[in-house]
């Protein structure tokens, strides 16, 4: 597994570190022999899309380079509850140690995929895509946004950095919407998102050189309007509170994507289990 810009060394370091302090895992270090073996599987106890097994096998290997993994599935595999995912073989201490970092990445990745398949589900044949937001943890961008992929969806932007979004706010500074996209064209900048909450600032928005238009919280009614006034001149994108209920509705209006901010912001994570036994 390769995520771009993600460091997976660094990560697993990070999170053990955060979890083992100064001290280390005393209770294992207490209770558990040096030289004890365990095996166990790994397994899901929800109906899951799958996400993030290659990083719960390698806290694992941080702490037991010798530790036997074997994957029984595939991240993207959507499974049943009470399919077993991984089985590992290594030092007690060392799996009971790297447990929880193992265990609460991959429900949280496999939450967030969970979802989001759910979502491109209800859109099938519409034609429209759906997008991930920056609506994510600190820190765990790059993994959130790898496991929106995982569940179906592009990924929108990365960061502040990659295309400019100008949002109300910066309208609003800038003394209109054709002003705002002025002088980002003038910056150089080649993708300009901008954020539309009325249709008559779609003309001046597309006048002055927006790429991209995000139609935020419009009914399906009036997004229709929207995109056969843009006329496919540019992209456009239906965004706000969207949810389950209410996306295949809006998807059909036309748009080119659907934006979700809870993918990131709101999934729960999976139920996924790890069980031991005396090797």
């Amino acid at each position: 597994m390769t995520i771009d810009g993600f460091d997976l060394a660094a990560f697993v370091a990070a999170t053990l570190a955060e979890d083992m302090g100064q001290g280390g895992d005393v209770t294992s270090a207490a209770v558990i022999p040096a030289d004890a073996r365990f095996d166990a599987v790994m397994d899901s106890r929800d109906a899951i899309i799958v996400c993030g097994l290659d990083i719960a096998a390698a806290f694992f290997r941080a702490l037991d380079p010798a530790v036997r993994v074997e994957m029984l599935v595939d991240d993207g595999d959507r499974v049943r509850a009470g399919t077993d995912l991984m089985r590992i073989d290594g030092s007690a201490r060392a799996l009971l140690t790297a447990e929880r970092s193992a265990l609460n990445t991959v429900q949280h990745l496999s939450g967030i995929a969970t979802m989001t398949r759910a979502y491109v589900d209800r859109i099938v044949g519409t034609g429209a895509t759906l997008l991930d937001t920056r609506k994510t943890i600190p820190g765990l961008r790059r993994l959130e946004k790898y496991a929106t992929r995982t569940g179906g969806a592009k990924n929108h932007r990365m960061g502040l950095w990659d295309a400019a979004m100008i949002k109300d706010n910066h309208v609003a500074v800038a003394g209109g919407v054709g002003e705002a996209v002025a002088r980002a064209r003038a910056a150089g900048i080649a993708d300009i998102i901008v954020e539309v909450d009325s249709v008559d600032q779609i003309e001046p928005a597309l006048a002055a050189g927006a790429t991209h238009l995000l139609l935020d919280n419009m009914l399906p009614p009036v997004l229709r309007g929207a995109v056969t006034l843009v006329g496919g001149r540019v992209p456009t994108e239906a965004s706000g509170g969207v949810t389950l209920e209410t996306i295949r509705a809006i998807a059909e209006t036309g748009v080119t994507y659907v934006s979700v901010g809870r993918l990131t912001q709101s999934a729960p994570a999976a139920d996924i289990g790890l069980d031991f036994h005396l090797s």
